[in-house]
């Protein structure tokens, strides 16, 4: 992430960080692979009680997990051991790959990888990803299975995006390439996902501040992230097959997402079959933690923990 000490995005990425510590999480940078991965995560401190379930949040396509997860952790950290790491190329997260691995796959390995190394070995784990997060955390349940997996969250994430989806997400989104949609580089391009992202957006928002957020969160490995997108295996069934997943499955969404549209919430649920089951969050687009985090965590939690109380 570039350096800065000027304008409100460092003060806001200094404040999302205290709330990570304040919710207990301590900061570890782990080697993966000798040395040629390196994840960057926050996790549950050593001596967490292992009575307390393990809980892996994986963030979408943008800021790093401090600013995805925010509203989560302070309740979840006092149900759930978590993990929440940065994804490759974003945050503190890096790898030395070629082009033609960056996919959600090998994301995917990458955290398999890192719940190997920071949860003990006899641990089940549960998985929720956020739109990208959702891929990897789709790909992560598939490969690790069930006897390490226990349930998995699915969160406004079109496991079924294909060319089609594309094409509309660049009609609404007045953009050429979808690299233009989820990268900003202008002000106006910054409005727009914003626009996109969230069911009721902030009416006011001085060019400046859109700049500066740019500048702090777009612009470190710009084409690597431009190499995920082109790499998404989805969609492409000469790389790709949906199957149903032997875990139990949430998928949630929200009623107003335009970057996956709702729709798309009900045919990946089918999908996904019997073990599936889709909840919709009213009055929320493509970022239901944020724009309405208690639903949000009181679905998790009721799905999560079905036989305990999810009072917040």
């Amino acid at each position: 992430m570039p350096s800065s000490t000027l304008g409100i995005a460092p003060l806001l990425d200094a404040y999302f960080r205290r709330r990570f510590t304040a919710a207990g999480l301590v900061q570890e940078s782990v080697q993966l692979d000798g040395g040629a991965t390196t994840v960057h995560c926050w996790r549950f401190p050593p001596g967490t009680s292992e009575d307390l379930p393990v809980l892996v949040l994986l963030h979408g396509f943008g800021p790093p997990a401090t600013w995805q997860w925010r509203r989560q952790v302070g309740p979840l950290s006092r149900r759930f051991r978590l993990v929440v790491p940065d994804l490759l190329f974003f945050g503190g997260s890096r790898a030395s790959v070629p082009d033609s691995a960056r996919t959600e796959a090998h994301q995917a390995e990458a955290i398999a990888k890192l719940v190997g190394a920071v949860v003990p070995a006899d641990a089940r784990v549960s998985v929720a990803g956020t739109s990208y997060g959702g891929f990897v955390a789709y790909h992560v349940a598939r490969q690790l299975g069930a006897d390490a997996v226990e349930r998995v969250v699915i969160a406004s994430s079109d496991l079924l995006k294909g060319d089609a989806d594309d094409r509309a997400l660049l009609r609404r989104g007045g953009a050429d390439r979808v690299e233009d949609v989820m990268l900003p580089r202008t002000p106006e391009r910054m409005r727009r996902l914003m626009e996109l992202a969230y069911h009721r957006p902030r009416r006011f928002a001085p060019g400046f501040v859109l700049r500066d957020l740019i500048q702090y969160l777009y612009t470190d490995n710009v084409e690597e992230k431009k190499e995920l997108i082109k790499g998404i295996t989805l969609g492409n069934k000469d790389k790709f097959q949906l199957t149903p997943l032997s875990q139990q499955v949430l998928v949630l969404w929200g009623e107003h997402d335009q970057i996956f549209p709702i729709e798309k919430g009900h045919q990946v649920a089918r999908q996904l079959g019997a073990n599936a089951r889709l909840e919709i969050l009213k009055n929320t687009g493509h970022m239901p933690q944020e724009e309405d985090a208690k639903r949000f965590n009181e679905a998790l939690l009721n799905f999560l923990l079905p036989a305990q109380s999810s009072s917040l």
